[in-house]
């Protein structure tokens, strides 16, 4: 998202202001660069590995099905844990919880770059995204503890957003330049000088206040612990069958724990999730409908990644420039959107929206093995992320409007959650539902394409290429219809009126 649309949603509440920052002698450029560079880096990694999944795959030997977990790993960690690493940061300091998640964002990143074998790999993945959970709401909150209220704190607000909404594209951009010109270890390599960098210069932010409460752990474990095995349940049933006995136990303990992390919420006096948030119509509608824009954007950066290096033989380089498209189009829109706000209901511009995203997942579905960069796949991209980028700034502004102002950072991070688990579950969902398409066209079909590929038999290449090219277009009528499901929520269930532009703002991070 553009700087301009992240400056639609509401800072992060009174608290984050602390004690004031200081300016006398404090280096703000240095320390706008430290928070910059850790806001790159955090939404950087979110698509960073995209660009290596075939490569990992091969030197790995990752199974179809565990290769969504590369992926999925952090997303879910990341957005399970995000809550409860703002609430750390409100209890122990930020500046210290910023520190504490870099350093093991730092760590995680070494592990994944000497990684042996997947099952290493997905679990340094897991502790990147702890590391970020903590990490990112504290980068937002120590720019205003650090910059002075006016111009200073608005130009580092607006460097902050701007992170973000370039991050998606500099990590398909360097994954690419990465793997195909050092090794995909490289996409892990990367963070270690930027983290140990960053963390050098944490010296010169202001810590704020910490605040009184109580860090909800059970909470934090039954709600990630849920998502994790339903994803798991998930993926396992569309490899294993849904009758599997593991696929089973999966979906129990997953429905145990999601109803121990709700009766947890109601009851406990500091909540992670706070349930009064969801009491709102307008605000609920808003946290569902980005679910499903979560769930489809994610499987579109996934899927498209696998098209073009495997059906279309692109570079890794190669493939990075070929998103760059959606960075257009998403900017563009998001500019444009945050303009209409003022003059709009939400709902009557997200809903156009996600009805044009919508649209170009189903010019997605009709790819085929041949079809063109140019007359397919460039156009396609541009349309669905013209409809994408009109949808980030009204439903943040249905997230938080009415909220109290104790809320609007809760809030605002309940967001960027729904979109992070909804990326996590959709992919899994779409990866079930492209796995299936291509084995009924041609059983074990990735696995033939792969053997067709190093042997260099181009009839089978051709057969399996067809098969599990079947199987992405299916994924993406299904995610086109995510998007539909989004609409009817936002047209029923997001009610807001329009909008004045607040400054200050926790983006939305894309992809």
């Amino acid at each position: 998202m553009s700087a301009d649309s992240a400056a639609v949603i509401a800072p992060a509440g009174p608290d984050a202001s602390g004690p004031g920052p200081a300016t006398g002698g404090r280096h703000l450029g240095l320390a706008l660069v430290v928070i910059a560079a850790a806001q790159l880096m955090v939404v950087l990694d979110a698509t960073i590995t995209n660009i290596a999944l075939p490569a990992i795959q091969t030197d790995l030997g990752v199974s179809d099905s565990n290769l969504a977990w590369i992926v999925n790993s952090y997303a879910l960690a990341f957005g399970g844990l995000l809550l409860l690493g703002g609430k750390a940061g409100d209890l122990f300091g930020r500046r210290r919880m910023f520190q504490a998640g870099i350093a093991v964002f730092t760590l995680a990143s070494l592990l994944g770059g000497l990684a042996p074998n997947e099952g290493l790999l997905i679990g340094a993945r897991i502790l990147q995204g702890v590391g970020a959970a903590f990490a990112a709401p504290s980068a937002l909150a120590l720019i205003t503890t650090t910059f002075p209220e006016g111009k200073p704190r608005n130009s580092a607000m607006g460097v902050y957003a701007g992170m973000a909404g370039i991050g998606a594209t500099v990590g398909l951009l360097l994954g690419g330049v990465l793997t195909d010109v050092l090794d995909w270890r490289w996409v892990f390599f990367v963070n270690i000088p930027i983290g140990l960098a960053v963390l050098a210069g944490t010296r010169t932010l202001v810590e704020a206040e910490r605040h009184h409460g109580r860090l909800d752990v059970p909470g934090a474990i039954t709600g990630t612990g849920g998502l994790i095995t339903l994803v798991y349940g998930i993926t396992r049933g569309g490899d294993q069958g849904w009758t599997n006995g593991l696929t089973l136990v999966s979906f129990g303990a997953a429905v145990v724990l999601l109803v121990a992390f709700l009766f947890l919420q109601a009851r406990t006096t500091h909540p992670m999730m706070p349930l009064r948030l969801f009491a709102d119509r307008s605000r609920w509608g808003s946290y569902a409908t980005m679910l499903f824009i979560g769930a489809g954007m994610f499987a579109t950066f996934y899927f498209l990644t696998l098209y073009m290096q495997l059906i279309l033989g692109y570079s890794a380089v190669k493939t990075g420039f070929g998103f760059l498209p959606i960075s257009f189009g998403m900017a563009a829109a998001a500019g444009v959107s945050s303009k209409l706000v003022a003059r709009f209901a939400p709902r009557v511009i997200a809903g156009p929206g996600l009805l044009v995203a919508a649209g170009g997942m189903f010019w997605f579905a009709t790819l085929e093995p041949g079809s063109s960069y140019a007359g397919h796949l460039m156009p396609a991209m541009f349309v669905t992320a013209l409809g994408l980028g009109a949808t980030f700034v009204p439903m943040t502004l249905g997230a938080v409007s009415g909220v109290s102002h104790d809320d609007t950072g809760v809030a605002s991070a309940l967001l960027n959650t729904a979109q992070q688990i909804g990326g996590a579950l959709g992919l899994a969902i779409l990866s079930t539902v492209s796995t299936s398409a291509a084995n009924d066209r041609l059983p074990e079909a990735a696995s033939s394409l792969y053997q067709g590929l190093a042997t260099k038999d181009l009839t089978l290449v051709a057969k399996a290429g067809d098969a599990v090219t079947h199987g992405y277009t299916m994924a993406f009528a299904a995610a086109a219809a995510l998007f539909l499901a989004g609409l009817l929520v936002t047209a029923f269930a997001v009610n807001a009126g329009k909008q004045q532009h607040i400054e200050g703002a926790p983006p939305v991070h894309l992809g």
